[in-house]
């Protein structure tokens, strides 16, 4: 049998075994790591734990044993804050390391001026450095997001990155970027990881949420789309992260995420929580998956602040999803598939079906892990 076939397979009686309330060691290992050795290491399996609501939002936590070994990969928030990488605009200057510690400066090879939809990144560190599409990177002439989930092999090249921009209107100031600390909530990010267009992207940052009210008489949303227009509108550019600024809509959104923090530590204490699952009234729309808790734990301040953003830019509703919902949910897909990989580091897999979509990055090195695991309920 294939490969594909048998991951397939795999993620058919995973969901299954998910919809009984429980996923053996064995089945948790196509899934999660790949290898016989780390589903043995899981524990118990996997568990989806009744939902953490709060107002329209429904957070289903997804609990399991400890999982793979993930302390190798490096994030792009630890990387970029540490000096371990470098992202700067295409055609900018860039400094490199020599192995012993001396600064090069290095022109991409690719020369030209830089480029809304282009970036370059250097890892210097000696660890693999895992990106997630729709982390934010600030600074540059344009504050971006990451357009595919990857990973950046120890002391690589310079790689181009693909991105999408999320500040309309700026085009000025530095070559390099900071780790802005977040992830852009659902409707952009799907725009940027799914569709892949820039304009729907910047569509997505304008109104907030390119979802559906859940009917006519449901509430008005909390960031209603003219306001949160006008917030990120300051300043002559339209600026994401200002959603997240200490303004009053930002303050509101930290209000909305910390209370949203504080009921899951709560009703999590003592399991070990490797992901969740998100409903928006009655609506079971993201998931995002990891390869252990320790990994999930590291994401999580950020994702946890997307989620409430998506919530308040959505109306109102009466409706709530149930577990039984989000089980449903994690059913793999078996629509179109395509496959990216760089051989001896990753392998990049999007299938798509019907208003659906899932992306799964899996890192070959230094063993066989599904890194991360993540399905939308696409809104267009």
């Amino acid at each position: 049998m294939e490969r594909g076939s048998l991951l397939a397979t795999g993620l058919r009686g995973l969901a299954l075994m998910l919809a009984a309330g429980s996923v053996a060691g064995a089945v948790a290992t196509v899934w999660w790591s790949g290898t016989a050795q780390a589903g043995k290491a899981a524990g118990n399996g996997w568990k989806v734990l009744e939902p953490v609501v709060y107002e329209n939002l429904s957070v289903f936590p997804v609990v399991g044993g400890p999982g793979a070994d993930t302390g190798a990969f490096l994030t792009l928030d630890e990387a970029l804050a540490s000096g371990e990488a470098v992202v700067t605009e295409q055609g900018g200057e860039m400094i490199r390391r020599t192995r012993d510690g001396r600064p090069v400066p290095l022109i991409h090879p690719q020369g030209g001026g830089a480029t809304v939809n282009r970036l370059v990144l250097i890892n210097r560190s000696k660890r693999p450095l895992v990106l997630l599409a729709g982390e934010v990177v600030s600074g540059g002439k344009q504050d971006r997001v990451i357009a595919k989930d990857r990973i950046v092999a120890p002391d690589a090249e310079p790689l181009p990155l693909d991105v999408f921009c999320v500040e309309q209107g700026r085009w000025s100031a530095g070559s390099q970027f900071a780790a802005a600390k977040l992830m852009a909530h659902p409707s952009v990010r799907e725009k940027a990881a799914v569709e892949r267009k820039q304009d729907e992207v910047w569509s997505a940052v304008r109104s907030g949420t390119t979802a559906r009210n859940a009917e006519p008489s449901a509430a008005a949303p909390r960031i209603a789309a003219s306001e949160l227009t006008a917030t990120v509108a300051e300043s002559g550019s339209v600026a994401y992260a200002k959603i997240y600024d200490k303004s009053r809509v930002g303050q509101s959104v930290a209000t909305f995420a910390e209370e949203v923090e504080r009921r899951f530590r709560r009703a999590t204490k003592g399991q070990t929580v490797v992901g969740v699952v998100v409903a928006y009234g009655g609506e079971v729309a993201w998931s995002d998956l990891f390869a252990s808790g320790q990994l999930f734990e590291r994401y999580w301040p950020k994702l946890v602040r997307s989620y409430s953003v998506e919530a308040m830019a959505r109306a109102g509703s009466k409706e709530q999803a149930s577990v039984a919902d989000a089980r449903e949910f994690l059913q793999p897909l078996k629509g179109r598939e395509t496959v990216e990989s760089e051989p001896g580091v990753y392998r990049w897999r999007q299938v798509t079906e019907g208003r659906y979509a899932e992306i799964e990055l899996e890192a070959l090195v230094p063993k066989g892990m599904k890194l991360h695991w993540m399905k939308v309920h696409r809104t267009s």
